[in-house]
């Protein structure tokens, strides 16, 4: 048994692309054991990681959608909560998180921010007496709530529209409502935001600068951003998707950063090729 945390991660359904296997296998060879549960069929796991049906720690006839996008994270950001409540020396990590290194904590805090703004919740730790976990998780236990971080005139406009029988479903609350707006929301009332990583820790590379992590020619504008504190770099799973998806072959440039990955870590991206929006929806007609 490894004396690291163990790593749990979430893949609903379906197969998994290049993006997702190399940061599965990049905890594997870090030395992390890794859960990886799912809802439905699941294929082209990398070999070493434990399947688990998430029954096991959440039973949902159905999954909370984000009303514009129809993403599933807003289960996601549920099921993690559940998950650490539940799971003692475990870190969340989403499947688009890669590991530089192992990740190691004393107190179980393990998170981090990703602008000046918010502390993001792809890779997640907290001890399972948290505060702030014991918040989200009564917080996601009404579909129907009003953030308590809202200013008073928002929750006064959503509290009249509940007044008039017409409450707003969290689903058609902007994005990322039960995630890091929550995440960092709690943190800071709880005061466990005195754990929070600095940027360069969890997301060296910011959102704008996602697709040079693709090319060769923005390799060094990528490099540039990691540092020897940098233990995950977050490769923005469905946008970097479908920038692959887009280009030729569906592959990342040679040279590039996501191209070095897979090449250290022996990953075959034309055995696991990323799909598009539209590529999904034709095959499922």
């Amino acid at each position: 048994m490894s004396g690291l945390y163990h790593i749990a991660m979430l893949w609903v359904e379906g197969p998994l692309s290049y993006v997702e296997q190399l940061c599965v296998q990049s905890f594997l060879d870090a030395g992390h054991e890794v859960t990886l549960y799912h809802y439905g069929p699941v294929s082209n796991v990398p070999e070493g990681a434990k399947l688990v049906h998430g029954d096991a720690i959440l039973k949902r006839d159905n999954f909370i959608q984000h009303g514009r996008t129809g993403s599933l994270a807003l289960f996601s950001d549920v099921f993690r909560y559940h998950m650490l409540t539940q799971s003692e020396r475990t870190i969340w990590a989403d499947t688009d998180a890669y590991c530089m290194k192992p990740f190691e904590t004393e107190t179980g805090h393990y998170f981090g921010w990703e602008s000046a703004h918010h502390i993001n919740g792809g890779v997640l730790g907290l001890p399972q007496d948290s505060d702030a976990l014991a918040g989200l998780l009564k917080m996601s236990d009404d579909e129907y709530g009003i953030p308590f971080w809202y200013s008073d005139a928002a929750k006064a406009k959503l509290a009249a529209q509940a007044e008039a029988g017409n409450p707003v479903h969290v689903s058609e609350l902007p994005w990322g409502i039960w995630g890091p707006h929550a995440v960092t929301a709690w943190l800071q009332r709880t005061g466990e935001d005195k754990y929070a990583f600095a940027q360069e820790v969890l997301y060296p590379v910011p959102f704008d600068l996602r697709r040079k992590m693709a090319k060769e020619g923005g390799r060094k504008a990528a490099d540039r951003r990691l540092t020897d504190k940098t233990t995950s770099i977050h490769l923005y799973g469905r946008r970097i998707r479908e920038f692959l998806a887009s280009r030729p072959d569906g592959l990342p440039d040679d040279g590039s950063l996501i191209d070095a990955l897979l090449k250290k870590h022996g990953i075959d991206p034309t055995a696991a090729p990323v799909i598009s929006k539209r590529d999904k929806a034709d095959a499922a007609e």
